[in-house]
């Protein structure tokens, strides 16, 4: 019963049959809509792996209990309404009215999860709703709680709590407004939210108290559920920047420090003018295991590397900066390239993570102008000569890691004062196909650039070019080239 604090208050202006029952079918076509986003993310066969998806899941049935609620109360506020034009409507048409206006499956849940009573402080009379009997599992026939009996219905770390807000109430005559758990006969636990105010009799001492119980476990477990989804993507997140970073870190530690031309030997004439460069993938959140290198060896000659291990961030890049440190200890060492890729090949093999990679190892040899290649899987160094372009026939070699004791030989090709080598990854040029195709594509838009190629008055002019034909583009993953114009 309202509180007669409030009985000089104007009564609000009743609401419309129409108006609630626009609200009716607004709510209703919502929820619709509301379970259609949750069927299609319920076959998303990424949902148990990805936290971003649990969480939009966890959002999404939390909605649906707040329009459960609303669409519960709206019900009861049209049950109160006097239907119109009842006396001139027969009974066949109020039969087709209730058939048409049936109510959803959920409102009789719904409606026992409101419940009210009261307890008069004068006669020690209480009553309750048959929602709050069924709200606490209590048979009516055992009769109402007390406020004293109360508490032995409540869980022992909110029966404080309970008392306080009761105590406020009929004490101080503060409005209850408040949460605790009950545990029902058969040990389930319910959370229940009260709201009620202290009546006062007519020298301004509490008569009675009144309150309106709503049983608010499913709300409560739904927005756990969306913190606790909302706290996992947070880490997910924090730990994906976590390791981009790291993983960019170290790609930069790895890579050659040298920013513009390169030039070998040093210190004399110039046999070879390198330039190189990494390109991001369109996201730039997926730092792969790509790699470029120029070492000039002991021996006299220059050590020429691309490649690309699969898989992205730090494992990748790790992994990258494990197979190029061994790529360089080898060369050093004096391996050429054919048995080069065997231990490469040998290494990917029985690493702790196994991976896959594609590479491509050169050794120029500036005295007679060769280079010895050999490739792993990998697209062939394109050779750019007088305005023309074409790529080298490939030696044989599978991709690294991918069979144990695979064989890789080599290739030796002449070269001439002002020619140009490309060598990239598979990535550089942005795919239009797929497969062979694609590959193939890459080669004819790169060989188209001669024209071009043939103008540019050094190594780092070429870069420059591919950068402008193809940097700009999303691609799907990140690419090197390297570029290296052999001197007169």
């Amino acid at each position: 019963m309202p509180s007669p604090l409030f009985a000089d208050h104007p009564a609000d202006r009743p609401p419309e049959r129409d108006t609630v029952e626009s609200l009716i079918t607004q709510a209703r076509r919502l929820r619709g809509d509301l379970d259609a986003v949750r069927r299609e993310s319920a076959a998303d066969p990424g949902l148990a792996a990805d936290p971003q998806l649990r969480w939009q899941r966890a959002l999404c049935d939390l909605a649906v209990h707040h329009l459960d609620d609303l669409g519960g109360h709206l019900d009861q506020l049209r049950e109160g309404l006097p239907a119109e034009g009842a006396d001139e409507a027969g009974p066949e048409a109020g039969s087709a009215a209730a058939a048409e206006e049936s109510a959803p499956p959920e409102r009789g849940a719904l409606l026992r999860r409101v419940g009210s009573a009261e307890w008069n402080l004068l006669t020690d009379e209480v009553s309750w709703s048959d929602e709050l009997f069924a709200m606490f599992g209590r048979a009516p026939s055992d009769g109402p709680l007390t406020l004293d009996e109360l508490p032995s219905l409540v869980h022992a770390d909110d029966q404080e709590g309970l008392a306080t807000m009761v105590t406020d109430c009929l004490v101080d005559g503060r409005p209850i407004d408040g949460e605790f758990r009950i545990v029902r006969p058969d040990a389930s636990l319910r959370t229940v939210h009260m709201v009620g105010e202290p009546v006062l009799d007519a020298d301004g001492s509490t008569a009675c108290m009144w309150a309106v119980l709503r049983d608010v476990s499913e709300l409560r477990r739904s927005q756990q559920a969306v913190r606790e989804t909302r706290d996992s993507l947070h880490r997910e997140r924090h730990i994906a920047q976590t390791e981009h970073r790291l993983a960019v870190e170290l790609q930069e530690a790895v890579l050659p420090p040298w920013r513009g031309s390169l030039r070998f030997p040093q210190g004399g004439p110039v046999a070879l003018d390198l330039a190189g460069r990494y390109l991001p993938s369109g996201t730039r959140a997926l730092v792969g295991g790509g790699w470029y290198d120029a070492l000039q060896l002991p021996d006299g000659t220059t050590l020429l590397s691309v490649g690309d291990l699969t898989g992205h961030g730090a494992t990748a890049t790790s992994g990258m900066a494990m197979v190029l440190g061994a790529l360089r200890g080898m060369a050093v060492a004096g391996h050429h390239p054919g048995p080069l890729m065997c231990f490469l090949n040998q290494l990917l093999d029985t690493t702790a993570q196994p991976a896959l990679g594609s590479a491509l190892c050169g050794r120029f040899d500036p005295a007679a102008r060769t280079l010895e290649w050999s490739q792993a899987g990998h697209p062939a160094p394109l050779l750019f000569r007088g305005g023309t372009g074409r790529a080298l026939d490939p030696p044989e070699g599978v991709l690294l890691g991918a069979t144990s004791g695979a064989v890789y030989t080599q290739h030796t090709e002449q070269l001439e004062p002002g020619d140009l080598l490309v060598l990239h990854t598979d990535g550089l040029v942005p795919r239009r196909a797929h497969g062979a195709d694609a590959l193939h594509e890459g080669t004819e838009r790169l060989l188209s650039l001669a024209p071009r190629f043939a103008t540019a008055r050094s190594a780092q002019d070429s870069v420059r070019i591919v950068v402008e034909e193809f940097g700009g583009t999303e691609r799907e993953d990140d690419a090197c080239v390297l570029v290296a114009r052999v001197g007169d």
